[in-house]
């Protein structure tokens, strides 16, 4: 359920104003789940919905991309735009935006190599450039490093402990008895992309048996312990970032006919 505590002056059914279908099923989602959700305004709701879709987005292009999975000592980058640290990871070189180097990632990919966390990393930081104005990004993030789960503060990753996760967030597979002679399967960054399957640099899109069952391959010999979906999901700052928003279509509650949606106060209350 959501509620949004400036609710707007009339509350109509209309489906002149739908959502694109990507993030029609993330408003859908928000709508039915068992937790309730609360944002300021419309607004606020509007951008993580958007930001949602391209996070999603860009997962979906980075698995479909020539970026290899690689661990830090083997990382590489595009040295154009990007300078290899003596850890592996990719510092921007002065002079270049932020925005162009991210693009590349993206348009150049067989230039590059990395591993998981850095891959979550980087499809946020594409996701974002694809929501907010370039401009901003360019200000936002002008000393750019990518290293590991290192991120600039404005992208505002934060963590915290909840068995509900929607399309957007990331997702953490342990695998407790790994190999130690093959650290990096440790376990699993991932992007939850909705209707089941999730995308992991290195494994690529699967369901979470798939992914449970590609780090059990990865386990010691002798091992008991299968990997599992840990409890806990990451995500950006959606209410932070909102403020640097493109413009986004208008779109006026509840979307879609199916939902009920009333008020409360100054509230609005949508849900299935």
């Amino acid at each position: 359920m959501i509620r949004i505590l400036s609710s707007p002056a009339s509350i109509g059914i209309t489906d002149s104003l739908s959502l694109p279908p990507a993030e029609q099923r993330i408003a859908d989602v928000l709508v039915s789940s068992p937790v309730l959700y609360t944002y300021p305004n419309e607004q606020q709701l509007r951008f993580e919905i958007a930001l949602r879709a391209r996070i999603v987005q860009a997962a979906v292009d980075l698995a479909k991309s020539r970026a290899r999975f690689a661990i830090f000592r083997f990382s590489r980058c595009n040295s154009q735009f990007w300078e290899r640290d003596e850890r592996g990871g990719f510092q921007l070189r002065p002079g270049v935006p932020p925005s162009k180097a991210i693009g590349d990632i993206f348009i150049n990919s067989e230039l590059y190599a990395f591993e998981c966390a850095t891959a979550i990393v980087i499809v946020f930081y594409k996701a974002v450039l694809d929501t907010i104005d370039t401009s901003a990004f360019d200000r936002l993030f002008d000393r750019l490093l990518l290293y590991d789960w290192h991120t600039d503060r404005d992208l505002g990753i934060q963590t915290k402990k909840s068995k509900h996760f929607l399309p957007g967030d990331c997702l953490y597979f342990k695998n407790p008895e790994f190999d130690p002679a093959t650290p990096q399967w440790q376990g699993e960054n991932t992007i939850y992309l909705g209707d089941g399957l999730f995308y992991g640099h290195g494994i690529g899109i699967q369901t979470e048996d798939g992914i449970i069952a590609a780090l059990n391959r990865k386990r010691k010999r002798g091992a008991t312990k299968s990997a599992y979906l840990l409890s806990e999901i990451t995500q950006v700052n959606f209410a932070y970032l909102s403020q640097f928003s493109r413009p986004l279509d208008g779109f006026r509650f509840p979307l879609r006919s199916s939902f009920i949606a009333g008020t409360l106060g100054s509230a609005a209350f949508l849900r299935r």
